[in-house]
């Protein structure tokens, strides 16, 4: 069972930690990161999730993704979700995430990395990840339209495509 650092509402971390599927009080709240890994053709690592993983099973995801475990830093959490799930090592102790988007119960780190991967060389996690695949923007938004892809604001996978190369959210 994971445990979770929990944060209040203006991500100060609490001394307090729950487990995973435990209830949280209103004011407080978890840590959750995402990796979006992009080739130098502009495609995007994505993921399959398996049959029998809860919530969306076989649909299609971005590269990786999950919860912060207690003591993990945003940082040491998305370096260990994208080793876990995909058997990739990547250093994120000198970049900070691109974006963070405030969720109902807590607040999920985006980190954009361009990295050219070998796909013949991942080791993906069984538990959670059935395949994987390089996808351009529209393929993804088609995939989403078919209803084989976690459904993301089309807005928000826009935005990941657009801000790969630099934080804000104005083009320079």
């Amino acid at each position: 069972m994971e445990k979770w650092d929990l944060y209040d509402r203006h991500r100060t971390k609490l001394e307090k930690q729950i487990m995973r599927g435990d209830p949280m009080e209103l004011d407080e709240f978890h840590l959750v990161v995402h990796v979006c890994i992009f080739n130098s053709k502009g495609d995007m690592l994505i993921q399959q999730r398996q049959p029998f993983k809860h919530g969306w099973p076989n649909l299609w995801d971005i590269t990786c993704g999950g919860s912060a475990v207690a003591g993990d830093t945003s940082q040491q959490a998305a370096s260990r979700e994208l080793f876990e799930e995909l058997g990739i090592s990547y250093d994120f102790r000198t970049i900070r995430p691109h974006f963070t988007i405030n969720f109902d119960r807590g607040y999920d780190d985006y980190y954009l990395i361009e990295h050219d991967i070998d796909l013949t060389k991942l080791v993906l996690q069984t538990e959670e990840v059935k395949a994987a695949k390089w996808a351009s923007k529209e393929e993804i938004l088609k995939l989403i339209q078919q209803n084989e892809f976690v459904p993301y604001y089309e807005s928000i996978l826009s935005f990941l495509f657009e801000g790969r190369h630099h934080y804000g959210s104005i083009r320079l």
